[in-house]
């Protein structure tokens, strides 16, 4: 096979240390050499070093976790780092060790066999660490809600089968006067609700009148409140930060925002997630495949196996899909709530939505790539005033209609178009 990299690097990362093999084509036949280097940061430099002084410039390495990010930091302002998915790089089971590894990842390098995985530019990188972060703590936030709800179900409180939200003004400061009091007025409890939640006072009493609380569940319940009290101050905190680190794409971010279902906070961790440059993806079908938004390929002997989406894209794709319902359910624009209208008859509301949230990413590619704003091609066809679909309708009808006649399929008097016209 063709050489790609005459002279290049394989190298396998573990937590305290990796071994590295350098490749130099000479000839017909490669020459190898290797080392072993600690992952400290001095030992990572002097790999550097021995990279530069061997003239290598391209290294492909693989790793398990995060264990390559210490290394990729201090080599990618001069060296041409690939991270390579285990997969693609796994050798053959009962010739495996770590000097072989690194061998077998250099080899496959060398010939170009190893597609490397997308690696965004640094500052990209620590918002991305930030909104991953924030992901996990609305996460841990919902869990606290529950939790809380859950505390006053087990006490025989059922006021969250009258009121919507728990966490509202109302619930809140009846749920409040519950925990921190020993005893229970109703008359007290009707006056803390608020706006339309006192047409229901009654129901509200109903609901709560025979409950039992230990003071052990009441300690419990002031807890979780404590913790989801925490949890929505570091958020705004943490918001603050994604906004100071956001300022840089601005213009990218009021960009997606032209889309329906897209927010700023949404348009935010889409560009930590993918990016502004959309070079590095080539196109938007490979771009929607890295999220694993794209139906699998999987045939053998003349059938068609699973075809469901793929695992990838883990933070991406369910921002996506939740951009989708809300793309779905907008006023503002019909364009998706149309197609997902038209897709979820033949296909189901699971599989629409994917196909929703796989627009809207072809979409957010094509925007940043062209810095238009976003105006799909067949937006006129879908969101047409009455009066232009009434006018292109008769168009339509009259070229119809003359067809008709120059094929003498029928007679000129034949043929009448109604005046009043409903597409």
């Amino acid at each position: 096979m063709k050489t790609v990299y005459p002279i290049c690097c394989g190298v396998d990362v573990h937590k305290r240390f990796f071994v590295a093999t350098l490749i130099t084509t000479e000839g017909l036949l490669p020459k190898y050499q290797k080392r072993r280097f600690s992952t400290f940061n001095s030992q990572i430099l002097l790999f550097k070093q021995w990279l530069l002084e061997n003239n290598c410039h391209d290294v492909c390495m693989e790793s398990t976790g995060k264990y390559w990010v210490p290394v990729y930091n201090l080599l990618e302002d001069s060296i041409s780092v690939t991270v390579a998915n285990p997969k693609w790089v796994k050798t053959i089971k009962g010739n495996k060790d770590d000097v072989k590894d690194s061998k077998w990842i250099g080899d496959l390098f060398r010939i170009g066999l190893v597609p490397g995985s997308f690696i965004p530019s640094k500052e990209i990188r620590v918002l991305r660490e930030f909104t991953r972060y924030r992901s996990k703590l609305v996460g841990c936030k919902s869990g606290e809600k529950n939790r809380y709800q859950n505390v006053f179900t087990v006490c025989n409180v059922a006021l969250d089968a009258v009121v919507s939200n728990m966490f509202g003004v109302s619930a809140l400061s009846v749920t409040d006067y519950i925990v921190n009091s020993n005893t229970f007025d109703p008359e007290h409890c009707a006056s803390l609700l608020k706006h339309t939640l006192k047409k229901k006072a009654s129901e509200v009493v109903e609901s709560i009148d025979g409950f039992q609380m230990t003071d052990a569940q009441k300690q419990r319940a002031r807890m979780v409140k404590e913790h989801y009290d925490f949890l929505e101050t570091h958020i705004g905190r943490l918001d603050a930060a994604i906004d100071a680190l956001a300022e840089p794409f601005e213009s990218a971010i009021t960009l997606l925002c032209t889309m329906p279902g897209i927010d700023r906070r949404s348009a935010v961790a889409i560009i930590s997630e993918i990016g502004v440059d959309m070079t590095q993806f080539g196109s938007s079908k490979r771009l929607c495949r890295w999220a694993g938004l794209t139906p699998g390929n999987n045939e053998s002997a003349g059938k068609k196996h699973s075809v469901h989406i793929m695992r990838a894209g883990v933070y991406i794709k369910p921002m996506l899909v939740q951009a989708a319902w809300a793309a779905v359910k907008s006023t503002k624009s019909p364009y998706y709530n149309l197609k997902y209208t038209a897709i979820s008859k033949r296909r189901g509301k699971k599989r629409a939505v994917i196909a929703i949230a796989r627009m809207m990413l072809t979409a957010a590619f094509h925007m940043l790539s062209t810095g238009e704003v976003w105006n799909p091609s067949d937006l006129q066809q879908v969101d047409m005033p009455p009066e232009l679909r009434e006018k292109q309708l008769r168009h339509d009808l009259d070229r119809a209609a003359k067809l008709l006649v120059a094929n003498g399929v029928v007679a000129p008097d034949a043929i009448q178009i109604s005046q009043q016209i409903t597409g």
